[in-house]
């Protein structure tokens, strides 16, 4: 194993690197055209652009895939400068640091794997090319490490001998630069959270310049319109959201489009109107989310009860603590509903002919929303204030 083990982490840190930087490239177009469609967006479950637009795809803003980036080019740069076949104790401490570099990676990609297979149930290719690199990296370097016990004492005198020595203090020098250039300058996405204050419309701060408007209203007129028999009593603008209340990418797009939906609630143009869509096998073809069927009645009992919109920014405000049995407690405590089992078969049934609809119209995934009949995913709140926007014009032109 020692023979093949530099080549083999060399390979799969390689590997590694160009599964971040492409990820980090999808990134970055997903934040500047909302109509990208990325290259690995194989089908509706194995999509690296649903799971880059999740909420564990950013920390703080910063995307993962630029802490991938700098974690492969790390164990790239030890790998090819420290094992070195001449220098056997080298070699071994390389193989240390490269080990606990692995060891920390692998604890952060099982918690994202576990995100993405089980909470978003999406599959990303390029996670997975780094999910396979980093337990490779793990499992090799850790048979030709040396004692970590040792590691500690001898770090200060390789980091002189890096900083004494030209080249490898050159290589250190760019790699920190570009490491630090890289989580400072690139573009975030608007980051915001839920609030419980009054829905008052505030303009969002990214604009649009006037070619760029000009390309996505073209864009617009280019996408097929679909029958979606909800009717639009009277209005010149019908959005139809298909949703599911225990979906990370519905809170962020109720989060994003609050101020959008107060602007327009009480102009008789424009309709807005919401549909069941649950992954959850109880109500729906799909089942990653257990509590979903419930969360859906428990919104449509409490709006009978004059306490729809407050039952469901309180689900979106506490997404992760939710259960059936959370459900069905919250919607008791926000909207005295005490006869939950009761009404639910009924209410079930309500819910059952939304997501039966969403499958006609070929929903799948959510949040999927119908603007005039196009069909499109959650777009950034500028592009689908502009969308509204040219739909009002086109109808008012003729």
């Amino acid at each position: 194993m020692n023979k093949y083990a530099r080549p083999i982490i060399l390979v799969l840190a390689l590997a590694a690197l160009g599964a971040s930087m492409a990820a980090l490239y999808v990134h970055y177009r997903i934040i500047k055209d909302p109509t990208y469609s990325s290259f690995c967006d194989i089908s509706e479950t194995v999509s690296c652009e649903a799971v880059l637009e999740s909420p564990y795809a950013t920390v703080r803003g910063v995307p993962v895939a630029a802490g991938g980036v700098a974690w492969s080019a790390l164990v790239l740069l030890i790998a090819a400068l420290g094992m070195r076949r001449d220098n056997a104790d080298g070699y071994a401490a390389s193989a240390g640091y490269i080990f606990v570099l692995a060891t920390v990676a692998l604890s952060a990609v099982l918690y994202l794997a576990y995100a993405s297979f089980f909470v978003i149930g999406k599959a990303c290719p390029l996670c997975m090319t780094m999910y396979v690199a980093v337990i490779g990296i793990f499992l090799i370097s850790g048979g030709i490490s040396m004692s970590l016990s040792a590691l500690p004492s001898r770090l200060p005198r390789d980091l002189r001998a890096v900083a004494t020595s030209p080249t490898p203090a050159v290589v250190a020098l760019l790699f920190i630069i570009g490491s630090v250039s890289l989580v400072a300058f690139f573009p975030r996405a608007q980051e915001q959270t839920v609030t419980t204050s009054g829905e008052v419309y505030t303009p969002p701060t990214e604009t649009i310049d006037p070619d760029q408007l000009a390309e996505f209203n073209k864009w617009i007129d280019s996408q097929p319109r679909v029958n979606v028999p909800v009717p639009a009593n009277g209005a010149q603008v019908l959005i139809v959201e298909f949703l599911d209340f225990q979906c990370p990418s519905c809170r962020q797009a109720y989060i994003e489009y609050k101020g959008i939906v107060a602007k327009y609630q009480n102009n008789p143009k424009v309709r807005f109107v919401t549909m069941d869509f649950p992954l959850d096998s109880e109500c729906n073809t799909a089942g990653i989310h257990p509590a979903a069927c419930e969360a859906a009645a428990a919104v449509r009992m409490a709006k009978a009860r004059g306490k729809g919109a407050e039952m469901q920014e309180y689900l979106f405000s506490n997404q992760e603590k939710m259960t059936p049995t959370w459900v069905k407690d919250s919607v008791r405590q926000m909207a005295n509903v005490t006869d939950f089992d009761a009404e639910y078969p009924k209410v079930l049934e309500q819910v059952k002919a939304d997501a039966a609809l969403g499958r006609q119209l070929d929903v799948q995934g959510t949040p999927t929303f119908f603007v005039n009949g196009i069909k499109v995913n959650a777009l950034r709140p500028v592009f689908f204030e502009a969308l509204i926007e040219h739909e009002l014009k086109k109808a008012s032109a003729s």
